[in-house]
């Protein structure tokens, strides 16, 4: 790691060079600044200068950019006029190619959004929480009894992944010992290719995923219904006869979900109690914390960067013109940092008065279905281990993916002391 003053030197470097940039010349989604880990001082000029800002050119062409909380939350809940939907673009700022474009439920506009979602809904209730509980508590614990002390390993791999993983299988009835395709295809559908070879290669995974989990889905068809995940979808009159694009990106869209967003918040608060030490002070005191520290690791991580929509009518956001057409992005990662809504947003603090101020999981129609399940797998894991580690130290720096939606951690190298 590099010594505290190198990092300031380093710090202070990114932050000349987005105060000098033009703001016309800025292009906040380029996937390196979020690798880097540099994007934040271009959030913070764009929230204090031009919270909605448009970038006429970029890897992924012109786009909107709006970064203050509420402006987020205007846009959020007004489907009407920014469409979700697949056809459009979908999601994401990167524009899947017109043969890739895979409807799924987060990526579509009501009706046939409400539909298909209220069919997987039923595992994200309070009442199967409760029920999913002990056995969270018992894979939590057999994975942290299973890590090594006193030696480094790498936390993303031996803990986030593992227990992310083992969760999806369980919530598709997955066979276990194939597991780990779960974490692999999570990770093929969200990485940007470089290369048209690496977008074919990439293509060609997602069919591989569609056609296996085509026959799972078969399987339970001709089966008694049960209470997973695939079992639901095939049994259900919304989702039983679907083609097989709305198939695989309804797949991707539960396996990205379930993945991405709880295994990057696992491993981000690691890394923040460790940049944040008198925090850890804080729960190693208290225990109890970890009910307000749970959505604080997901406000400050801020496990997906983004949502984009597309205007489906001229309309004007921040005094500034969008057409009907264009895209726009929504930065989950600046409104969760506006100071005008969140006291010290850029500090952890684990004991905040509000902790759920956060923009994290969106907001109206298309709020993440499966929160409940996040944040249960995450307090559930911080019990255990705060019973078992009196500290867990980071004694590297974290690498980062080269994406602008899924902000999080390829390896997190860390110690046990004691």
């Amino acid at each position: 790691m590099h010594g505290t003053l190198d990092v300031l030197r380093d710090i202070d470097a990114v932050r000349d060079r987005a105060y000098a940039l033009p703001l016309d010349e800025f292009n906040p989604g380029d996937p390196a600044l979020f690798r880097d880990d540099t994007h934040w001082p271009y959030f913070e000029r764009l929230r204090a200068e031009e919270p909605v800002h448009y970038c006429r050119d970029s890897q992924f062409g012109p786009y909107w950019s709006i970064t203050k909380y509420n402006d987020i939350m205007s846009v959020e809940t007004n489907h009407a006029a920014f469409s979700s939907a697949a056809g459009l673009g979908g999601i994401t700022i990167r524009d899947a190619g017109v043969d890739y474009r895979r409807p799924s439920f987060i990526a579509m506009d009501p009706p046939t959004h409400s539909a298909q979602r209220k069919t997987v809904a039923p595992m994200f209730t309070p009442t199967h929480m409760d029920a999913l509980s002990d056995s969270i508590r018992a894979r939590a614990g057999q994975v942290l009894d299973s890590l090594p002390r006193n030696e480094t390993f790498d936390w993303v791999d031996r803990v986030s992944v593992e227990l992310t993983t083992q969760m999806l299988a369980a919530l598709f009835d997955f066979p276990w010992d194939e597991r780990r395709k779960l974490t692999h295809w999570s990770d093929v559908a969200t990485t940007i290719p470089l290369s048209p070879e690496h977008e074919t290669k990439r293509q060609q995974e997602l069919v591989e995923c569609g056609d296996y989990f085509a026959k799972l889905f078969r399987e339970r068809q001709n089966q008694p219904p049960k209470s997973d995940l695939l079992s639901m979808m095939a049994h259900s009159e919304a989702t039983r006869d679907l083609d097989g694009a709305n198939f695989l990106g309804n797949i991707i869209l539960l396996i990205v979900g379930g993945n991405d967003t709880t295994r990057n918040s696992m491993s981000g608060g690691l890394y923040a109690l460790n940049k944040f030490p008198a925090e850890y002070d804080k729960l190693r005191a208290n225990h109890k914390l970890i009910d307000s520290m749970v959505p604080e690791i997901i406000r400050w991580q801020t496990p997906l960067a983004h949502m984009r929509r597309t205007a489906t009518t001229d309309i004007e956001i921040g005094g500034k013109q969008i057409k009907k057409g264009d895209k726009v992005i929504m930065w989950y990662v600046s409104g969760n940092r506006d100071a005008e809504i969140i006291d010290r947003p850029d500090d952890f603090i684990i004991d905040r008065a509000k902790p759920r101020s956060l923009l994290s999981f969106g907001f109206g129609i298309h709020r993440c279905v499966g929160i409940r399940l996040a944040e249960l797998q995450l307090k559930i894991v911080w019990e255990e281990i705060m019973k078992r580690f009196d500290r867990i130290e980071v004694v590297g720096e974290p690498t980062r993916p080269y994406s602008s939606f899924v902000k999080g951690y390829e390896t997190l190298p860390v110690r046990i002391v004691g």
